[in-house]
């Protein structure tokens, strides 16, 4: 048997279909490629769009549906940052108060989190920009270092948003750095290797 996780959605028809035609049953776990589900036994993963959703959900609560934006993306064609752009964007356009101004990958590192954020800070769009929503957060983080470069303090003069619940991120809630973060639980090798 065959346990993977794509990085990206596509480009794994082929490669599946030689599996599935050689009697190699496939799971895949974390992230879904994009191909017809009877080409794999089982995907194990978390939600995502939901993620996306609640992380939006919770902010046009918090700030009582008046906020500009900027969205620090995942690395281009995963099914996290598609997802949780998806679901991010969907629950903000329902809120004409809400506006994305800026959305750019960073590629879900902390460098680039911190580098893309250094540039939005610098531009015209980024003087307006009171919430950053990053899918993650070394992302969070990396803007975080990047705001306070700026002088300016994270989590009071830019909320931050995030999506993962790792140990730094939940350190930076701590701290008053992240306002939120929406956790992507990764513990998905039991389930796994239950189900194969």
């Amino acid at each position: 048997m065959i346990a993977f996780s794509p990085v990206v959605e596509t480009g794994w028809e082929p490669v599946l279909k030689e599996a599935k035609d050689a009697g190699i049953p496939v799971f895949v776990s974390d992230r879904r490629p994009d191909v017809p589900e009877d080409m794999y036994v089982t995907f194990i993963g978390s939600d995502f769009l939901l993620e996306g959703q609640k992380t939006a959900e919770w902010l046009v609560k918090k700030t009582g549906g008046k906020a500009v934006i900027a969205e620090l993306e995942g690395t281009t064609g995963s099914a996290p940052a598609n997802d949780r752009k998806k679901g991010f964007d969907d629950v903000i356009a329902k809120n004409p108060g809400m506006q994305i101004v800026f959305s750019q990958t960073a590629e879900f590192t902390r460098a680039k989190g911190k580098e893309v954020t250094e540039a939005l800070l610098k531009s015209p769009k980024g003087q307006s920009v009171n919430v950053i929503f990053a899918h993650n957060d070394d992302m969070a983080l990396g803007a975080i270092q990047a705001i306070e470069a700026a002088g300016k303090k994270p989590g009071v003069d830019i909320m931050i948003v995030s999506i993962d619940g790792v140990r730094d991120g939940i350190q930076a809630i701590a701290d008053g750095k992240i306002n939120y973060i929406c956790e992507c639980n990764p513990l998905l090798g039991p389930y796994l290797f239950d189900s194969i």
